[in-house]
């Protein structure tokens, strides 16, 4: 069977089952219409019965009133009222003979015996019990169908006359099953006709329909099969099998599979591109936007941000789509000389002082797509900070200097520990010779040698630590919240800190900074940290750690109460071996600061040695680039937005 026989097949029988419910459906609202409209009827004469039945009582009570006040003449005299008083019996066959659905009518008093009926055998007996036909009309389509057509019985209709708020006398209609049905049957039938006659036509219909729709398909695959022959993405057979009857859809499908396939692996080249662009994007210092010839932004930098003076948490992703003159403000330095550069021609590094004193170097480039037409040039515009080109000379400066002392240290490690080895030896060889003679013989060349020895074993710790420092690091890198990274710090510091007095307060935001890092090597530069806060603080004191965004960077910041560190040391803190402490290596920031580099960081460092100052103290901050997939997601599909509207304008 061909696959549009099929699909023809598929649409005619999803049509006709949903012509089946919707039939069923109606069906069933309709006959739950006619048995409320039965049960509105026959509640109707029931009250009218009652009504009589009052008159009738009120007649037969006055002109025949009770012996005495006691129940039993009162029921007496009710009785005979209602059988010497033929207006209320006429009522009831005259009930019982002209509705079609109407049974019996009786008139029952409280304890349910039975006073006056239209059969006269069940006069003086106990009234027999039947479902209420409102237990039928409220109930669900299942029990409707089986009281219709089962097995026949007799509902009931009934209302009562109350006395001193209890019934006193109680009017039954029996509404038989068979006279229902006998009278819903005549429409019941038209209805399933009109519901069958309505699915075969949808069914025609519905089939005739798929059929038309679907004819189209062998032009569509044959300009198909014209496209991707176009792109090479046909082989040569397809070119055989023109000539034969092959299925439309089968072509066509195959032919969207071919096409498919080609712009998945053209796709796939676009989001590699794409996603090594996000990732320089994040990482950029300098602030990078595109925008379109109508100066709409197609492209927006983390750091831009900075540059506009928004708040740290700020999505640049709203800069996208937005024009020219609503992101630069005309009023401010920066938005005039921008808007003034636009309107001019090309700038190339220029520098401007804004506001708050921050020096910014900014150019802009004019770049034609290649199309025709002026309309079609973008430009970009760069904006850079100054005194973030200072700082990161500064940085490479100290970077230089490491890395000569690294490959300096990897030699003298070497040839320094060659002889400590051949000094150990021949010392415990002396010490052996000497053991001999007692300690008397010994005197104090035992005392000299035991001091060689242990300065020896310093000198190759020191040796050894220099080696580590030196030996490259293979960092195990993956995604993790820099918040759990400061914790597991602060766990393993906990009792060093209590022990010295030094109460540690964690400021963290409530949203994960995700950051690719080695965790291991990180947790080592926070302690360094710490640890070098709190022997700052020998006394005692106050220590906060401070977790934040700026922009596309985590940062961290590690504030201390210490003595500070006097403005003329500051410059060689990172030096590897240079320390103020007694016991210190002078390894600790150094190593710091070469984690932070290989994890593409920064480090910051200011101090107030001052000891009259209440500002006295030390503060590390150092930054890591936010993971590239947190960072560049929002910004992905807003550009993508973007750029489509623009190419679909041009269009």
């Amino acid at each position: 069977m061909r696959l549009k026989t099929k699909l023809v097949l598929a649409a005619t029988a999803l049509t006709f089952a949903i012509v089946l419910v919707l039939s069923a459906l109606f069906l069933s609202e309709l006959l739950r219409q006619r048995i409320e409209q039965t049960a509105s009827a026959n509640d109707t004469l029931s009250r009218e019965v009652l009504l009589v039945t009052r008159l009738v009582v009120e007649a037969g009570l006055k002109a025949n009133p009770p012996v005495d006040r006691s129940d039993e003449a009162l029921h007496a005299a009710v009785v005979n009222a209602l059988r010497t008083r033929p207006a209320l019996a006429d009522v009831m066959n005259a009930i019982v003979r002209y509705s079609p659905t109407v049974q019996d009518v009786s008139v029952t008093d409280a304890h349910g015996m039975t006073l006056l009926s239209t059969d006269p055998d069940a006069v003086d007996q106990p009234a027999v019990f039947r479902f209420s036909l409102e237990s039928v009309q409220n109930g669900p389509l299942q029990r409707q169908m089986r009281v219709l057509f089962g097995k026949p019985r007799v509902l009931d209709v009934s209302q009562s006359l109350e006395r001193n708020g209890f019934p006193f006398l109680v009017v039954h209609m029996g509404v038989r099953s068979t006279f229902l049905r006998n009278s819903y049957e005549p429409w019941l039938l038209d209805a399933l006709i009109f519901a069958a006659l309505a699915a075969l036509a949808a069914m025609l219909s519905a089939g005739l329909l798929a059929n038309v729709a679907l004819r189209p398909l062998e032009a569509i695959s044959a300009r198909l099969e014209m496209l991707s022959r176009a792109a090479g993405a046909i082989p040569e057979r397809l070119a055989e099998s023109r000539g034969t009857r092959t299925d439309e859809v089968v072509r066509v499908t195959r032919t969207l599979d071919r096409l498919g396939e080609q712009m998945r692996t053209q796709e796939a080249g676009y989001t590699a591109l794409q996603a090594n662009l996000n990732q320089m994007l994040d990482t950029l210092r300098d602030g990078v936007l595109l925008f379109t010839a109508d100066r709409r932004a197609v492209m927006v930098s983390d750091a831009v941000a900075y540059f506009l003076g928004a708040p740290l948490n700020e999505d640049h992703e709203k800069l996208v789509g937005m024009r020219l003159e609503e992101i630069f403000a005309p009023d401010s330095v920066l938005g005039e000389a921008v808007l003034e550069a636009f309107e001019g021609g090309q700038v190339s590094a220029q520098v401007i002082t804004l506001e708050d004193g921050r020096q910014v170097q900014f150019s802009l480039d004019r770049i034609d797509d290649g199309l025709s037409g002026a309309g079609n040039v973008t430009t970009l515009l760069t904006l850079r900070d100054m005194e973030s080109v200072a700082q990161l000379g500064q940085e490479i400066e100290v970077a230089r200097r490491l890395a000569a002392i690294g490959r300096l240290t990897a030699g003298v490690g070497h040839e320094v520990k060659n002889p400590i080895n051949a000094m150990v030896l021949h010392l415990e060889l002396l010490r052996g010779k000497l053991a001999p003679g007692g300690v008397e013989a010994l005197g104090g060349a035992q005392r000299h040698v035991e001091i060689l020895a242990g300065e020896m074993q310093r000198l190759d710790r020191v040796v050894q630590t220099l080696a580590d420092f030196s030996r490259p690091m293979e960092l195990h890198l993956r995604e993790h919240d820099l918040r759990q990274v400061v914790g597991i710090v602060m766990e393993l510091t906990a009792a060093e800190m209590q022990e010295n007095q030094v109460v540690v307060v964690v400021n963290a935001p409530k949203e994960p900074l995700m950051v690719r890092v080695d965790a291991q090597l990180m947790q080592q530069a926070l302690l360094n940290l710490l640890l070098n806060g709190m022997q700052a603080m020998p006394d005692g004191g106050a220590m906060v750690v401070r977790l934040r965004r700026d922009h596309q960077f985590a940062v961290v910041e590690v504030i201390d109460e210490g003595v500070g560190i006097p403005p003329e040391l500051l410059p060689r803190i990172f030096e590897l071996y240079f320390t103020t402490k007694p016991k210190g290596s002078g390894i600790g920031l150094a190593m710091t600061y070469r984690i932070l580099q290989l994890h593409g960081g920064a480090m910051e460092v200011r101090s107030n040695a001052d000891p009259n100052s209440v500002e006295r103290g030390t503060t590390f901050t150092f930054r890591l680039p936010i993971a590239a997939g947190t960072a560049t997601e929002s910004r992905k599909a807003a550009a993508a937005g973007a750029v489509h509207k623009e190419l679909e304008e041009r269009v």
